[in-house]
């Protein structure tokens, strides 16, 4: 009988909640028989050794493949056989040495463009065979921690290894503070590791199984939008931006994830004032990114092309209450908000201002006046200290005179955007929250 990998873990996770320790360390060993590549069965091994108290055998294997898992490039699986180390007592310090040293930022082993090792592929073929054969667990348990410890089938390891997504930002010291900060969520089947619509107060690393991202639509059917799997950060724009979750995402089968919370981040900023810079420069890096990706402005042009023209941006820290446009001035160019919050606020006819619009990351706005060449129709200030890209004038025009697709693009929205903003003078102001803008949504002045 053929089975896959996945169905085969799924088998072996049922023993082991019926308490049939036998027959689920006995699957571990013929699974590792098949797919010797399978790392994180040689971590459900360990695991299985620990709750049957074989604590000694279970450290040994833990201790093994964590060194393994670094060699091999696979740290954050390694990140989670440590925990699980300090769990049974065993100190873990060659193991954070190895880590840090490889890892960190600086080290001389990491590259952009290293091997990054895929995960295996979780319909890989498994021959059943037989059923299991029975023996007593002191066998089952001596057989299975022998097969997770058999790593023969490696003949050797990397040089050069690709970085881990944020750590990899952090120096040495950083490292080992955020190191010892973090969480590790040992999920079970179906478990949730983070909600839409809940604040994102953490940032998560997947470092084994497989997570499905979905929505959840307003007649409450859910979507599936994306499978995550080892290496992948997932939650870093909520806690970034401080918007809501716009996705929820859980385990499929077993999996574990590495949290970092905001709270951990600040504590260990105060001990270790550089931490600060690693998720500074991370920061950036991502925001960046996700305009890349999701900012029309981006759309017509190839990665390289993005590149260039966002090396054209001037960033600005602006603090709360700073007017980057004051309404009836020319305008100066183009704005991207990379994080924190912006007011667009009118008065035009009205004695009293008029609250349009409440801008957050990712929004764009400015071109209006570009667009149609009159003064700026509104004020925008910064609602919370900011950072802004700025794109001078002329830089624009120059843009979207060679560009069609940016210059339809610029009055289409201006159009769009004069019809909303017309509507809203109608109405008068509006509450905050009823004008709420996302990513999508872009506002022009």
């Amino acid at each position: 009988m053929t089975t896959t990998l996945r169905q085969a873990k799924a088998e072996a996770r049922a023993f082991r909640k019926q308490g049939d320790h036998v027959r689920a360390l006995s699957l571990y060993e013929k699974i590792l028989a098949a797919v010797p590549l399978a790392n994180e069965v040689r971590l459900l091994v360990a695991d299985t050794l620990a709750e049957i108290g074989a604590n000694d055998a279970a450290a040994q294997v833990y201790k093994a493949i964590a060194i393994h898992d670094i060699r091999s490039g696979h740290p954050l699986p390694a990140i989670v056989a440590s925990h699980a180390l300090v769990k049974l007592g065993h100190p873990v310090e060659e193991i954070e040495e190895l880590l840090v040293r490889i890892f960190a930022s600086g080290s001389p082993q990491l590259a952009r463009f290293a091997i990054k090792p895929a995960p295996v592929n979780p319909e890989a073929k498994i021959d059943a065979g037989d059923s299991l054969r029975i023996v007593t667990l002191d066998k089952a348990a001596e057989n299975a921690g022998r097969a997770a410890l058999d790593l023969s089938v490696f003949v050797g390891y990397q040089e050069q290894y690709h970085p881990l997504p944020f750590l990899s930002e952090l120096s040495r010291e950083s490292f080992y503070a955020v190191g010892r900060s973090l969480r590790v969520l040992r999920l079970e089947d179906g478990q949730t590791v983070m909600r839409q619509g809940d604040k994102g107060d953490s940032l998560f690393l997947a470092a084994n199984g497989e997570l499905r991202v979905f929505v959840t639509g307003s007649d409450g059917t859910s979507k599936d939008v994306a499978h995550l799997f080892e290496n992948t950060l997932f939650g870093e724009m909520a806690l970034i931006t401080g918007q809501p979750r716009t996705a929820s995402v859980a385990a499929v089968g077993e999996a574990d994830v590495i949290e970092i919370s905001r709270a951990a981040l600040e504590h260990v900023m105060t001990q270790v004032p550089a931490v600060r810079e690693g998720l500074d420069r991370f920061s950036r890096e991502r925001l960046i990114k996700n305009l890349l990706q999701t900012s029309p402005i981006f759309s017509p042009f190839t990665k390289s092309q993005q590149g260039e023209l966002l090396r054209r941006f001037e960033g600005h820290e602006v603090d709360v209450g700073t007017e980057l446009i004051v309404e009836g001035d020319r305008g100066k160019g183009l704005f991207l908000i990379l994080s924190g919050e912006c007011d667009v606020v009118a008065r035009a006819s009205s004695a009293e201002p008029v609250h349009l619009a409440r801008l957050r990351a990712g929004d764009l706005f400015g071109e209006m006046s570009l667009v149609t060449d009159q003064p700026t129709s509104a004020s925008v200030r910064a609602a919370s200290k900011a950072t802004v890209l700025f794109l001078a004038r002329e830089y624009v025009e120059r843009l979207a005179e060679a560009i069609p697709e940016i210059q339809n693009y610029f009055e289409q929205m201006a159009m769009s955007r004069a019809r909303d903003n017309t509507l809203r003078f109608d109405r008068g102001s509006i509450p905050e929250e009823a004008m709420d803008v996302d990513l999508s949504d872009v506002i022009l002045v």
